[in-house]
């Protein structure tokens, strides 16, 4: 079949995105003792149901699907995504530091080891109930993080974990007002 073909193009242009993080520095990366069971709490921010790595491929799922028509929502998604990156490498670093291993398996309150997987996403289709379900997860990742804090008595990991919470209560602010926009 010869004539005119039509191109589909995605124009959204991601150059120059940079991670969405709090205009705050973050402290340096360090433990006051090795801790498996620390490092075991931080495997469940790492790589458990509510975790940095679910919110790395939930973000970027959604900020592909977003991109065609919604171009300045899945670029505010992609500089999360970018956030949630840097987290993970911290979150990593941490663990390895605490003496345990960096895997794709958090290691449950029952001893269990349970690897990632895309279950624990949530994917809807409107664009709207993607960003309300990128709020949920936020908040379920800060309230995790308060929690984890509670229970770790070292004030290095404690003091990384803090900061991290205040790029996932940005995270928050951006995102509600993705949603006021109308996406």
């Amino acid at each position: 079949m010869q004539g005119t073909q039509t191109v589909l193009t995605d124009s959204c242009s991601f150059s120059g995105i940079q991670p969405a993080i709090a205009s705050l520095p973050y402290p340096p990366v360090a433990v006051s003792a090795k801790n498996p069971a620390y490092a075991s709490l931080l495997s469940i921010d790492y790589c458990g149901s509510v975790s940095e790595l679910s919110a790395i491929t939930q973000y970027i799922s959604n900020e592909n699907r977003l991109s065609f028509g919604h171009c300045s929502a899945a670029r505010t998604l992609l500089g999360i995504a970018m956030a949630e990156m840097m987290h993970l490498q911290k979150l990593g670093q941490l663990i390895h530091l605490l003496g345990g291993s960096v895997s794709f398996a958090a290691k449950q309150p029952n001893g269990k080891m349970r690897l990632w997987t895309p279950e624990f996403l949530t994917l809807p289709d409107q664009p709207l109930k993607m960003i309300a379900a990128d709020i949920e997860s936020e908040q379920a990742a800060a309230n995790q993080y308060r929690m984890h804090m509670k229970m770790i008595r070292d004030e290095q990991v404690n003091a990384v974990l803090a900061r991290i919470v205040k790029d996932e209560e940005y995270h928050i602010m951006l995102l509600k007002s993705l949603l006021q926009e109308g996406c």
